[in-house]
């Protein structure tokens, strides 16, 4: 890498493995890199609530991976405006989604874009956004293994629904193990539970993610600081409280 993550303003969790949190909504981005800098490839976890903050993820991972790699694929974690709404700045990538999150995002474009400019999105910025809206090209029913190159590995998992109907993990092996969980885990407020939630299945998909990470994993929320496993379990125990599971 030409730059260090920190330099970047993106803070490292392990060797090749980063994230950003975003202005505004504290929406977290991640980005892998494969292992080999000659192979190319590097993954981008969500993209940002516009298009302009995801031309600037664009920038912002390129300074990181030098001119020999690019962001070659993309792994929406959910449908929710500000972690999909930037994904047209990245031409040419691979989108990767749970099963049946293309199918919403064609049909519910429009309520995207209102979820938008309710949340505070300028109007014409989250229309430009909504119009050009990328669904994902491969749907993950179970788990999807990707190979970044020199070895790099990374497991997409479908694990909802919870937050969402359409909830992904994304797992990067490694010292330590990273999980990116999306919005099934929040650190900086509590989880929110919108009219997509699935209340009484968001319990057992917290159960999914442990299992996925197991104990000593770094849990990557969809918002806030990254937390441990006793975090999420904690969480857990508290959603199925709230909702009677």
């Amino acid at each position: 890498m030409d730059v260090s993550w920190e330099e970047a303003g993106w803070e490292r969790l392990a060797p090749g493995v980063g994230r950003r949190r975003m202005p505004v909504w504290d929406a977290t981005v991640g980005l892998v890199t494969g292992d080999d800098e000659g192979c190319g490839s590097a993954l981008l976890i969500d993209t940002g609530a516009t298009l302009r903050e995801g031309a600037e993820l664009r920038a912002q991972a390129q300074r990181l991976l030098g001119p020999r790699r690019r962001v070659t694929h993309i792994a929406l974690t959910h449908p929710h405006f500000d972690h999909v709404l930037g994904t047209a700045a990245f031409a040419g990538t691979e989108v990767y989604g749970a099963v049946g999150v293309d199918e919403l995002l064609r049909r519910e474009r429009d309520a995207v874009r209102d979820d938008a400019v309710r949340h505070g999105v300028d109007r014409g910025a989250a229309a430009e956004a909504a119009d050009v809206l990328v669904a994902p090209h491969h749907m993950v029913c179970g788990e999807w293994t990707l190979d970044l190159g020199g070895g790099r590995q990374v497991l997409l998992a479908n694990v909802g629904p919870g937050h969402s109907g359409h909830d992904l993990a994304v797992l990067v092996p490694g010292s330590p193990e990273v999980v990116f969980c999306g919005d099934l885990v929040e650190e900086s407020g509590t989880p929110q539970a919108g009219p997509d939630a699935h209340p009484s299945h968001w319990p057992a998909a917290l159960d999914r993610l442990l299992a996925l990470g197991g104990e000593r994993a770094a849990y990557v929320p969809g918002h806030g600081a990254v937390v441990d496993a006793a975090y999420v379990r904690a969480q857990r125990d508290a959603l199925a409280a709230r909702f009677a599971v």
